[in-house]
């Protein structure tokens, strides 16, 4: 399957909480879960209509070490890698307690923003 060499890109796993402020409204905020190595393979690059606008999406596949910290990851949580944010679409376990494979797109139209 995959060997440690091949983990070769560090991502940051982000996970939102929802807080709320004076006014009790709800406020929701990222934070990093962890950050691992990982291997990146492109999965595809699409374009899709919505509302008569055109948008270009970039889906990759991230396979990492299998931990009890990213063991919880799912598609609610988010992932930042060189820059950019993905959207977790799907997650799913490869091997036994070896590997996880997480399936991830973000929007290629919008300049790749700085995440600190």
């Amino acid at each position: 399957m995959t060997g440690s060499g091949d983990l070769d890109r560090r991502i940051t796993i982000q996970r939102a909480t929802v807080t709320v402020n004076e006014f009790n409204e709800p406020i929701e905020t990222w934070g990093d879960l962890t950050t691992v190595w990982a291997r990146r393979r492109d999965a595809s690059a699409a374009e899709s209509y919505r509302a008569q606008e055109v948008g270009a999406e970039i889906t990759a596949r991230f396979t990492i070490r299998w931990s009890w910290t990213v063991k919880s990851v799912n598609p609610r949580d988010r992932l930042s890698f060189e820059g950019r944010l993905y959207n977790i679409t799907a997650v799913r376990d490869i091997g036994r307690n070896q590997w996880r494979e997480i399936d991830a797109a973000a929007r290629a139209d919008e300049a790749a923003e700085v995440v600190p």
